[in-house]
């Protein structure tokens, strides 16, 4: 901390852009970063930090954020989150108050290395953001492109990733300056992308905090509404946590083992996912209240007896579900995270979800990778599970790289394989490999080595034979059989969740036909002199795209082994020229939604998407008139409208941003809508009727379709009706409702 002479010293150093109330908050916010800066540090480490404040404050002199404040505000803000929240030390602190030098400024990346050094030139240049300046031509998304620019650099640094995660934290966090699109815009690419990040490298504050924070501005309705749910339930939700942990923790006082114990509550966006998960209400899903128990346990190897035996206490007063629970701490996460996790029963026969862990295990679960490093052992030769997470994403990057893959499918190949929740699968001899969730024994085949993967033909799991295309579970033992007749088949793609199985498949498809590359050829040249056809490039490719394959290679493979013939070459080549220009009209459009005319005022709307004046209207969450809505244009695609928390609305906001056009939906009476209703009633005669009732005759509806299937004694009807606004259906439900024998109703399609 600086003494008086010191802060005053600097004072004088700012320019006078900044009026004297700004340069004394400049200089508090300052002090209040290097108060919160634990990590070691000496005196040329605050030297070297307070010369990057100097440089960054000089260079945003003339700066203003959308809300007026001196934009030299935000840099401090980063940095006070990189120390005081991550933990990080000097090199990230520079980093983060630099970090918008190089785009905003006329300061260079050379010029932060010659001062600064390279780590940090880098750094900083892996944060900037992509312009349309560098590229020589258009590009369709340049968040893509900065994102994997982000993910490139990261790999070969993590501090990269924990800058820009600061960065969007602040940035989140000051959010409500912003339009309504750009809301959306940094709202749906935070969700999509920098979220899901903050949970893999460990950093759950982070992630829970920027949950919430994208909620609120994507269904600010759905956010208020849970919050005042919590609120009503807070009280005797705590309470009963308090009453069903006492005698637990008076039974491990007697035992010696010290423990804290905790009740937790749920962010709001955690607690609204499991709502819409399990179509449940707040009061149904179980674990929006957490028993937390925390073991002090100085010593680490006898963390897990610690463990198991605070959670055999729990068994002597309540009973468990052994269904749901998870064993965390003999099979850590890769991102370090250790608990066990177990769901009892407590005296009022309510389940309670409870988290078992020790203080170390407690530091890295809740600030992820900063505790990760503190408690490692720099002895070990073996690799921590962060270690193994980022070679995947070496690899990621490197086969992007080799493959020349565009930068929107390299975020869906990022995605696939390092959002996904993870698996623990075993080798025969005993070794555990970690898997994304929904891998296949392709997958896992592919994962030890190329050519097991391309010469499977199935498995023996948990000794039971399985085909290659069985999704593995937790736990499972793997043994992969091969077989030297198998070769790798495009069918394949389908049975393979991970991009790295992916790319391994395709190389051993293209390596498997370039055997065929002579013989296929000949054949092939042999069928166009037989039909007096020129054996051109331009007449080759033309066949190639008829049958949609990628390139030469793989027609001489179809040719080589007879799938292409030559009656095939005669219709496709012999065609009048009229006709091949119409095929190839076709394919180059092949996929993209052409507007339709307007159409009739009195037309009722059938399921599926229907576009109206170039705009289309999405099935996913079938918007209605009323709804809140988000209309995103795609380059070369009509304009899509979604409701904004859609699952597709914010993985086409993530990408294309700047594409956000301003929507309202308002149509006349003419306009219907298709709007379907899940509805959960007693199984009792007349419960159709009453429906049907209700949906004709008192309100006056036409139905598209009703289905009712029994369970039990409950009855679970879906039905279809057209309506012309939300208000309308909202009317509809709470009638339904009402119903005597009705115990639940949802639309069907929206997410709030």
């Amino acid at each position: 901390m600086f003494f008086a002479s010191e802060t005053f010293e600097i004072m004088m150093t700012l320019p006078d852009t900044y009026s004297q109330d700004e340069k004394i908050e400049l200089e508090r916010q300052f002090n209040e970063l290097l108060q919160c800066w634990k990590s070691r540090k000496n005196e040329q480490d605050v030297a070297l930090v307070t010369e990057a404040y100097l440089l960054a404050a000089n260079a945003h002199k003339d700066a203003r954020r959308r809300s007026g404040e001196p934009y030299m505000y935000h840099p401090l803000a980063v940095a006070t989150i990189i120390a005081g929240e991550m933990g990080m030390g000097r090199t990230s602190i520079i980093c983060a108050l630099l970090h918008d030098v190089v785009e905003d400024t006329d300061y260079t990346l050379e010029y932060i290395s010659e001062h600064f050094g390279e780590k940090v030139a880098k750094i900083v240049d892996g944060v900037t953001k992509i312009t349309k300046e560098d590229f020589d031509e258009g590009v369709n998304s340049l968040q893509a492109e900065t994102f994997r620019k982000v993910i490139m650099s990261m790999s070969y640094d993590i501090r990269v990733i924990l800058v820009k995660l600061a960065d969007r934290l602040h940035n989140m966090r000051t959010l409500s300056a912003m339009p309504h699109h750009k809301q959306l815009k940094i709202a749906s690419e935070t969700m999509q992308i920098y979220a899901p990040i903050a949970y893999r490298l460990g950093l759950y504050k982070v992630k829970i905090e920027l949950d919430d924070l994208c909620l609120r501005y994507i269904n600010p309705t759905v956010f208020e509404s849970v919050q005042k749910q919590l609120c009503a339930v807070r009280e005797k939700k705590l309470k009963e946590l308090e009453e069903f942990l006492a005698p637990v923790k008076t039974e491990l006082d007697k035992m010696g083992i010290k423990v804290r114990t905790m009740a937790i509550e749920r962010n709001v966006s955690s607690v609204w996912e499991r709502m819409v998960k399990f179509s449940m209400s707040l009061e149904e899903v179980y674990d929006v209240y957490v028993a937390r128990v925390i073991i002090d346990c100085p010593n680490i190897e006898d963390e897990k007896v610690r463990c198991w035996e605070t959670f055999a206490v729990f068994t002597k007063y309540y009973y468990p579900d052994n269904k749901k629970m998870r064993d965390w701490v003999s099979f850590p996460k890769t991102n370090g995270y250790s608990s066990i996790h177990a769901v009892f029963m407590n005296n009022q026969g309510n389940w309670i979800e409870t988290q078992i862990r020790t203080e170390r295990m407690d530091d890295i679960a809740e600030n992820g990778f900063a505790a990760y490093w503190k408690y490692r052992d720099n002895n070990t030769t073996d690799e921590s599970g962060l270690d193994l997470w980022m070679k995947v994403v070496k690899d990621l990057v490197q086969q992007a790289d080799e493959n020349h893959v565009s930068a929107i499918e390299f975020i869906d190949s990022f995605k696939l394989d390092l959002f996904n929740d993870e698996i623990f699968v075993f080798t025969p001899k005993g070794d555990k490999i970690t898997l994304p969730k929904g891998s296949t024994v392709l997958d896992f085949a592919y994962n030890i080595h190329t050519d097991l993967g391309n010469h499977c033909v199935g498995a023996n799991i948990n000794k039971k034979l399985s085909p290659i295309q069985t999704e593995l579970k937790m736990g499972d033992q793997v043994e992969i059989i091969v077989s030297e007749y198998q070769e790798p088949q495009e069918k394949w793609f389908e049975y393979l969740a991970t991009s790295n199985a992916k790319s391994r498949l395709k190389n051993g498809i293209k390596d498997y036909r370039k055997a065929f590359k002579d013989k296929g050829k000949a054949k092939l040249k042999e069928f166009f002199d037989s039909a007096k056809i020129d054996f051109s490039k331009h007449n080759r490719n033309a066949l190639a795209g008829h049958f949609n394959l990628a390139n030469r290679n793989d027609l001489y493979y179809y040719v080589a082994t007879g799938k292409i013939g030559r009656e095939d070459v005669e219709t496709v080549l012999k065609k009048k020229d009229s006709s091949l220009s119409d095929y190839l009209v076709k394919y180059l459009t092949l996929g993209f939604v052409r507007p339709s005319s307007q159409r009739k005022t009195d037309e009722k709307d059938k399921p599926g998407d229907f576009d109206l004046s170039g705009y289309i209207f999405s099935t996913c969450c079938k918007p209605l008139p009323g709804d809140d809505v988000v209309a995103i244009q795609p380059p070369g695609q009509p304009i899509q409208i979604h409701h904004p928390d859609c699952p597709e609305a914010m993985k086409l906001m993530s990408r294309y941003g700047e594409n956000i056009v301003k929507a309202r939906l308002q149509f006349g009476d003419n306009f219907s809508f298709l709007a379907t209703l899940k509805i959960l009633g007693i199984n009792k005669m007349g419960f159709g009727t009453a429906i049907f009732d209700t949906i004709s005759k008192e309100e006056k509806l036409d139905m598209h379709s009703l289905e009712m299937k029994i369970e039990g004694n409950m009855v679970v009807t879906t039905v279809s009706v057209f309506v012309n606004n939300s208000k309308t259906l909202d009317n509809l439900i709470d009638k339904i409702k009402k119903m005597e024998l009705v115990k639940k109703v949802e639309r069907v399609g929206k997410q709030s």
